[in-house]
């Protein structure tokens, strides 16, 4: 399959590269970037030398039908919207990696990301692009809206026990904590290394534009609308998410449950999801063992005394959190083999 990568050389983008040229059912046609437009894509990445060699070219949406058959977008939310319609009109499928397309209400995306929607007709026809849970609708797509890295973690974090009815839906506390990439490559100040080293802050706690996303995607896979109160926090380190969520299981539930039930829940319910590894009692997730893979590792706690079950999550933003998980889609899309070019460790070291 030949493929675009439309803004190849943000955080995203650089990640998407990384996996599709060692893809062994993709070629990587046509990369594009504004910024580095007519340079060669290994000339501003080094490391590709030896390995990609292609000019780097400014988008231009109906010349690229006729060299591709899917655009993976790599666009700052907002941008998206502005070029989608002519990729669809061409014939190619895609999928978004901003957040243009989450929401199936544009009156919601102008709530929380401050902007009008340009192109609220194709809300609809988007597919969430969550392959644990919208498998058979992914693969039938056309257009599919990437998962934010925030909103990946803390969904599957919440999916099962949700689906089971287990838990209150309101409210649900999200704890989470992301590494510095995933604020994006273009400098600002709270990203500053001085600003964030040694430090350890929370930012935009009940307001962040990911906390609908988290109830928009769990209400359209359980039709349960849970209300999560989201905190997010920045951790002096380049990659990685880890999410703790604080649910409270229902009396006529909690009074007989045990955490081997609530595991075997767990265990079942991701049997067939080959990225999401439910950990053995007892162990807890970590963003080390995660690094650069597209695993979403889980791990849970059954506090009794309190009735609150403690749902923790890892994964790598960049990968399962963004361009693995679109990978993931691509192949779901294509249909290829779900883990194609994706089974891949943990760089440990």
């Amino acid at each position: 399959m030949r493929v675009a990568v439309v803004g190849a050389t943000g955080y995203t983008g650089l990640e998407l590269m990384k996996i599709l040229v060692a893809h062994p059912k993709v070629e990587v046609a046509v990369v594009t970037s504004e910024t580095y437009k007519g340079q060669d894509f290994s000339q501003v990445f080094p490391a590709f030398r030896g390995i990609f060699q292609k000019t780097l070219q400014g988008l231009e949406p109906k010349t690229l039908a006729s060299e591709v058959e899917l655009a993976f977008l790599c666009l700052p939310h907002g941008s998206s919207m502005k070029v989608l319609p002519a990729l669809l009109d061409a014939g190619l499928k895609v999928i978004d990696l901003s957040g243009d397309f989450r929401f199936n209400d544009p009156k919601v995306y102008e709530k929380w990301y401050h902007m009008r929607h340009e192109a609220p007709e194709f809300l609809e026809c988007a597919v969430l692009g969550f392959p644990e849970l919208f498998r058979s609708a992914i693969a039938q797509a056309r257009l599919l809206a990437n998962p934010g890295c925030y909103v990946t973690s803390v969904v599957l974090a919440l999916a099962p026990i949700l689906k089971a009815q287990w838990i209150h839906p309101s409210p649900i506390f999200a704890d989470c904590k992301s590494g510095v990439t995933g604020g994006g490559r273009k400098p600002s100040q709270r990203f500053h290394y001085p600003e964030c080293n040694e430090s350890f802050s929370p930012y935009s706690i009940g307001q962040h534009r990911h906390q609908p996303e988290m109830e928009e995607a769990l209400g359209a896979f359980t039709s349960i609308r849970p209300q999560i109160l989201f905190s997010p926090h920045l951790v002096p380190m380049n990659r990685g998410i880890i999410s703790t969520v604080y649910t409270k299981v229902r009396e006529e539930k909690a009074q007989a449950l045990s955490l081997e039930e609530v595991y075997e829940l767990y265990t079942s319910f991701y049997a067939s999801c080959p990225f999401v590894r439910v950990l053995l009692l007892g162990e807890m997730p970590n963003t080390h063992n995660v690094r650069g893979s597209n695993f979403c590792d889980i791990g849970l706690v059954w506090n009794s005394r309190t009735g609150t079950l403690v749902v923790i999550s890892a994964l790598d933003n960049l990968v399962k959190g963004a361009s693995g998980q679109a990978v993931q889609n691509m192949n779901l899309m294509a249909g290829f083999p779900e883990t194609t070019g994706l089974l891949r460790p943990a760089e440990v070291v």
